[in-house]
């Protein structure tokens, strides 16, 4: 018994380095989406976010069921990100504004883009959440039973699991958040950096979508796979230092200086 314990002890260990990376991405989300607002209206954003972000995840938990089994919720996330992500993306591209729209637009955000930023940010929240509670999911899964009852159609204990895992996710997310938004302040590239990272978690929810039963492209085993792990993660790291290392952020660090 004590050796199934210390299975589940690791396994947490595990989903909360693993939810410190998607909750990474998540709070970096919220500042890049809120980065326009004035500062009293970004913060009430971003923690208007939070808040949507406990609460889309925990009922997350409670339709893990539902989430798992549903390929069209799952595509649905993945489509979002990959909008929100390729949009910016093109646009920064080959995207050609000149000063004076840039300066009506931030006039414009001043107040009655508040609203329809939170809507953003929510949409944003809800398709993280699938993904984070997927992911705890997949773990959760590959443990032994435990002598728990059931729970939300899971073990009891890899229930908990998943729950722990959740709950350390968003604590990480509520201390990120604002440092990511002096961050981005800080390495203006970040902000592009932060949506082609926004668009491979589509990737990787648009993967397990292609593996659900009801579609089958894809092996059913292969989200969760070795080889599919170690690609997502080098290609997040790999993009992650790209961001950090851009010529802009050099740049904006010597202006900032002179």
């Amino acid at each position: 018994m004590d050796s199934l314990w210390l299975e589940y002890a690791w396994a947490l260990l595990i989903l909360i380095a693993l939810e410190g990376l998607l909750s990474a991405d998540n709070a970096l989300v919220l500042a890049v989406i809120a980065k326009h607002l004035p500062e009293d209206q970004k913060k009430k954003a971003i923690n208007y976010g939070i808040i949507m972000a406990f609460v889309f995840r925990f009922g997350a938990l409670f339709a893990i069921s539902f989430i798992a089994n549903v390929w069209q919720i799952q595509a649905i996330g993945a489509a979002y990100l990959l909008y929100l992500g390729l949009k910016h993306l093109i646009k920064a591209r080959f995207g050609k504004e000149n000063e004076n729209i840039r300066e009506d637009l931030k006039k414009d955000s001043a107040g009655k883009r508040f609203w329809p930023t939170v809507g953003k940010i929510a949409l944003a929240d809800l398709a993280f959440a699938i993904d984070s509670i997927l992911a705890a999911v997949a773990l959760a899964l590959g443990l032994p039973d435990s002598p728990l009852a059931d729970f939300g159609g899971m073990d009891g204990g890899k229930f908990i699991i998943v729950v722990l895992g959740g709950i350390a996710g968003l604590i990480l997310i509520k201390f990120a958040a604002a440092w990511f938004v002096k961050l981005l302040a800080d390495r203006p590239a970040l902000e592009t950096t932060a949506y082609a990272i926004v668009a491979w978690v589509g990737v990787k929810l648009a993967v397990i979508t292609l593996a659900h039963d009801d579609i089958h492209v894809l092996d059913h085993d292969f989200p969760h796979s070795t080889v599919w792990t170690l690609i997502f993660y080098a290609v997040l790291v790999a993009i992650a230092l790209l961001g950090w290392f851009a010529p802009s952020n050099k740049k904006h660090s010597q202006t900032d200086q002179v």
